[in-house]
């Protein structure tokens, strides 16, 4: 799933620099995470790192965006070619 985030944001912009692909942007009233660049930090933490660091926690799983985690590292692997992504890499999906 891609993340997305609530009408709850407060627009504080903690969430921006936080996404390893620059997802997220100022959106008219609040940030909004672009879903064909979110990979959920797969490939670069073990966590999403909007959703930890947002103090209203309006950062949240987008139901609508169903991905498995083989789906966003090849995502990943797309938005950062030279990245290596071979062996383990870092996934909330392995806990």
């Amino acid at each position: 799933m891609s993340y997305k985030i609530t009408s709850d944001c407060n627009s504080c912009g903690a969430c921006e620099p936080e996404c390893p692909n620059t997802a997220i942007s100022q959106g008219d009233d609040t940030y909004v995470i672009n879903a064909d660049a979110c990979t959920e930090c797969v490939g670069f933490h073990a966590a999403p790192q909007c959703a930890a660091v947002c103090p209203v926690d309006a950062c949240v799983t987008d139901e609508a965006v169903k991905e498995d985690e083989a789906a966003l590292i090849a995502k990943a692997k797309k938005l950062h070619p030279n990245k290596d992504f071979s062996g383990a890499v870092p996934s909330h999906f392995r806990k």
